[in-house]
Formats: structure tokens, C-alpha cells, sequence
């Protein structure tokens, strides 16, 4: 019984943990993959507009520095059809799946 109580403290503290993370990035990546999926990939696949372009194409700084500095310098135009947290929840997921993350993915 004591284990059972002590694993159920565990689990409940880790997703307490892992929901703190995402709130304090402040993105939803699963809302991320879909937005680049559905808005970013036309342009950002092979042959397309923008050049191939995934997740495992920067490193988690390089991600954080796009969104915070460069923000689409080559097609501004681009990130105005989303909201600020569409914008965090595109980062979120890039940042999760980047080249030097855990993670890393290319978005299917």
C-alpha cells in the first residue's frame, strides 16, 4: 500500500513538472506541429517557395533566435496570420524538435 501511494506522489509530481515546463515556455507543441504542418510546410517542403525546412534544420538556440530577432526577415508577411500564441506554440514545437534536442524530428 505505502508503494502504491508513494508511486502514485511520483507520477502526480512529474506531471506537475512537465505542465510548470510548457506554462513557462509558453507554447503547446501538439498546436505547433499542426500550425506548420497546415500553414508552414507549402512553402517549407522540397522545391517549395521557401526551401526545406523542419525542425532538425537549427538547434534550439537558432529556433529561439528566429522567433525573437529574425521573425521571418525573407517573408514578413508570413507570421502575420498568426497570433502570439500561435507564434509560441510554433516555436514550442521547433525548439522541442530541433537538431540538438531530445527529440529531434522532422514533422512527418
Amino acid at each position: 500500500m505505502k508503494n502504491a501511494v508513494k508511486l502514485f506522489a511520483c507520477l502526480t509530481l512529474m506531471i506537475f513538472a512537465a505542465t510548470a515546463v510548457q506554462a513557462a515556455q509558453g507554447g503547446n507543441p501538439k498546436k505547433g506541429k499542426y500550425l506548420f504542418k497546415k500553414e508552414c510546410k507549402a512553402c517549407h517542403d522540397a522545391g517549395g517557395e521557401g526551401g526545406k525546412l523542419t525542425p532538425l534544420s537549427k538547434t534550439q538556440a537558432q529556433w529561439d533566435r528566429f522567433f525573437e530577432k529574425d521573425k521571418h526577415k525573407a517573408k514578413p508577411e508570413a507570421f502575420q496570420k498568426f497570433s502570439d500564441q500561435d507564434l509560441k506554440d510554433l516555436q514550442q514545437f521547433l525548439f522541442d524538435h530541433a537538431a540538438d534536442s531530445d527529440q529531434p524530428e522532422t514533422c512527418g
